[in-house]
């Protein structure tokens, strides 16, 4: 579904609201550069923690003085280190994708925006993968609020098609990615031949790793009945299938096994699942149903 030039993905209320909003990583990580973000680790930063007594070949320019001078005891100011993070947004733009009413993919870029927003503010690097049936697309990690603009347009850009393959894709970007931080999968989950050791790639990585599982209304509850013709877009199989009572039951009874399956890899595994019907408002997601579990 493409977006229509000078449209943008966010509308201005939102990233006016989204502008207090933090991501609520479970961990730190420690990056090349200092950025914002404090770290429970002790280091060089402008904010005072705490003190320790001088130890012999200590560096004397933490030496707090006027300790020194109340005390005649030689104390070192320590300081809250403030640690760069970095935001991986792992897009699938696949033919699957490209479904539904909200569309999938459109839905997908908006939130991906919206969630690149939160991290280019507070002054996180944000990068996006683009997961096909290769990591080829993507933008690299980059700093700062004017970033958003052309990060924006780079999503824009994105159209779905071709086949995915998550397993290799998150393998591929898991180990070609310099540096660890908070990762964010947004997916339909739809690949025959799984997710699980993509996700489990970037877990070994030691990625703070997020799912958000998006699926759109028609796929929770199909419409129409009848005889009806259903095409793969990823692989091209054509299959005729008459839709009546049964053929529903057996599709609920299918869609609540792997809505089940993928909740339970992800608890079982420490990833964060999020599942998210396309036609929920992108506000509500992002200011209700994400805050205290991605963002803060």
């Amino acid at each position: 579904m493409a977006t229509a030039v000078g449209d943008p993905l966010v509308d201005h209320q939102l990233l006016t609201q989204l502008e207090q909003a933090a991501f609520a990583s479970k961990r730190t990580f420690r990056g090349r550069v200092k950025g914002e973000r404090k770290s429970p680790h002790k280091g060089s930063s402008v904010e005072f923690s705490d003190y320790r007594p001088y130890e012999m070949g200590g560096d004397p320019r933490y030496v707090d003085w006027n300790v020194f001078g109340r005390l005649d005891r030689l104390y070192v100011k320590l300081f809250v280190d403030e640690e760069d993070f970095c935001v991986h947004l792992l897009l699938d733009g696949s033919a699957s994708m490209d479904f539904g009413a909200p569309n999938k993919f459109h839905y997908a870029r908006q939130l991906a925006a919206a969630l690149a927003f939160v991290g280019l503010v507070n002054h996180e690097r944000v990068g996006v993968g683009v997961l096909r049936d290769r990591l080829m697309e993507g933008w690299s990690p980059t700093r700062g609020r004017t970033q958003f603009f052309p990060l924006s347009e780079f999503l824009t850009s994105l159209s779905p098609h071709g086949e995915t393959s998550l397993n290799q894709t998150l393998r591929q970007y898991a180990m070609g990615a310099k540096e660890v931080g908070l990762a964010i999968v947004i997916s339909d989950l739809l690949d025959p031949r799984g997710y699980e050791s993509g996700l489990r790639a970037l877990r070994e990585r030691r990625f703070d790793l997020h799912v958000i599982h998006l699926l759109a209304p028609e796929e929770i509850e199909p419409t129409g009945g009848g005889d009806v013709r259903l095409f793969d877009v990823e692989s091209g199989e054509v299959r005729e299938v008459t839709i009546d009572g049964e053929t529903l039951r057996d599709y609920r009874r299918r869609r609540d096994e792997f809505l089940t399956r993928a909740e339970q890899y992800c608890v079982a595994n420490e990833i964060s699942y999020h599942r998210v019907i396309t036609e929920t408002p992108l506000q509500d997601l992002l200011l209700r149903r994400l805050k205290g579990a991605l963002l803060e």
